[in-house]
């Protein structure tokens, strides 16, 4: 948090009144302002790429790779592709509707934006988790107040900085914040809140958004499972996509693999393609100045980190450490039911626990047992075990054969269910999100109309009653047909 100049709550207070301000006089409806702003999204993340990369190292340790791929890349294909479905997303829609007022009600959806909103956000994957959502509330039409995180200061200021010279001031703020000021947002009345963190912040936020009864889209993360059928999947690369996502930013994402399953005989062979696949990754071994590993954020993270470790039942391969940085650690010889510290939460960090189980629906039943997942990943060739994950259990995402990657895909929702949170986001599902559908019908007031509904009006008489039974009686097939 050092150097953040944090805003104070009467500032916040004014941000909040201004943007109000500027929805009522409908600033951010017509079409061609919202493109203007989403083109300058697009323009702010590849003009200011070596700036972000700046602060995303300072900030994180993050490689190149790791700043473009996840974060700078989607943010500017995001932003045009919202430009260049703009028209379609925005335009309203006739719903095919019951013949009887078919020829003359005219049936609409109107595509509403919901308001005032804001946006907080986390500090692992920063730029991406702001303007993802960012990208959908503008293209929706709304006025957007954005709370980075405290804990990627560099990223915040920068964010602050970049934000009000390239977009609207009157439509989209930046105010910094530390639990304090954001308790203070959470007391004003927003027409939605998107918020990003953990699962113990997400029900705060749940319960102030309660008490002005506020649409809340919540992106909670949680413990993504993995599982390996170790007889029908190649488990070199299955090692290999599994240890890519988890070493993401040091392990540090929402989507990141938290623990393994694999049948017993089969774990000693995935613990050392695990092993391999990670000399493949860093031949001068993790921690080698070359290796281009994320560092942990901070060093009260970096010591519950050790501390799993240091309490762990199970074996450890890995672990070495320098400065803030952890090489990827695989644990194993865990055995279900496990009250092992490694499974009481989310990890967040680059340990990866590897679980025996003696089938496949034993898998299941132990990730049932828990709080429903942000992702669940199965890697498999077998058609019949994807069946049974897709069948029997319940997860925001179900990914099969890869880790991480189905970000890259904004055809798809990205969204938590349960304790992993609730809405979705990415590509129109963004512009979804922070849209009203405001259903409409236009009845002409015309006499030939209004008599094809005089049965609807005192007083009533039997053809009335006639009337209003209609729906009541229609045909159900017989049992048999069902």
């Amino acid at each position: 948090m050092s150097n953040l100049e944090l805003h104070t709550n009467d500032k916040i207070s004014q941000a909040h009144k201004d943007l109000r301000q500027t929805f009522l006089k409908g600033t951010t409806l017509p079409l061609e302002f919202r493109r203007h702003q989403l083109l300058q999204v697009a323009r702010l993340a590849q003009e200011k790429q070596e700036a972000i990369l700046s602060a995303l190292e300072a900030d994180l340790g993050r490689h190149p790779v790791e700043a473009y791929l996840p974060e700078i890349g989607p943010i500017v294909a995001s932003a045009l592709g919202a430009v260049q479905c703009l028209d379609d997303w925005a335009r309203p829609e006739n719903p095919h509707i019951s013949e009887q007022w078919r020829s003359n009600w005219n049936t609409t959806i109107h595509k509403a934006p919901k308001g005032v909103v804001v946006i907080i956000s986390p500090w692992n994957y920063p730029w991406i988790i702001t303007f993802g959502p960012l990208i959908g509330a503008i293209a929706a039409g709304c006025t957007v107040l954005i709370k980075p995180s405290e804990h990627s200061p560099a990223c915040a200021k920068l964010m602050q900085d970049l934000v009000s010279e390239y977009l609207d001031p009157r439509a989209f703020r930046v105010v910094q914040g530390a639990v304090d000021e954001t308790a203070h947002i959470l007391s004003l009345k927003w027409d939605h809140i998107f918020f990003t963190g953990s699962t113990r912040v997400g029900r705060i936020v749940a319960e102030a958004a309660g008490k002005n009864l506020t649409p809340v889209t919540l992106e909670l993360g949680g413990q993504c499972p993995v599982f390996v059928d170790g007889k029908n999947t190649n488990l070199s690369l299955a090692a290999k996509r599994i240890l890519w996502g988890k070493q993401q930013n040091a392990g540090q994402v929402c989507v990141a693999p938290n623990h393994v399953f694999v049948e017993k005989e089969f774990e000693g062979k995935l613990v050392s393609a695990f092993g391999e696949a990670a000399k493949s990754f860093w031949p001068d071994g993790a921690l080698d100045a070359k290796s281009n590993l994320a560092r942990i954020v901070n060093k009260g993270h970096f010591k519950h980190l050790q501390s799993l470790l240091a309490r762990t039942k199970g074996l450890i391969k890995g672990g070495k450490t320098e400065g803030l940085r952890m090489e990827p650690t695989f644990v194993h010889n865990l055995n279900v039911p496990t009250d092992d510290v490694l499974m009481t939460s989310e990890i967040f960090g680059p340990i990866l626990p590897i679980i025996s189980v003696n089938s496949v629906d034993e898998a299941i039943e132990n990730i049932r047992s828990g709080p429903t997942p942000l992702v669940l990943y199965v890697f498999t060739e077998d058609q019949e075990v994807k069946n049974k994950f897709i069948q029997q259990t319940q997860s925001g995402q179900l990914i099969f054969q890869e880790t991480f990657g189905q970000l890259a895909v904004p055809e798809i929702p990205f969204g938590g269910q349960g304790d992993s949170g609730y809405g979705a986001y990415l590509g129109k599902y963004s512009f979804d999100t922070f849209t009203h559908l405001r259903g409409s019908i236009d009845v002409p007031l015309i006499p030939e109309v209004d008599a094809a509904m005089a049965l609807k009006y005192p007083p009533y008489n039997p053809g009335s009653e006639a009337f209003a039974k209609y729906n009541a009686n229609l045909p159900i097939p017989d049992k048999s047909q069902s």
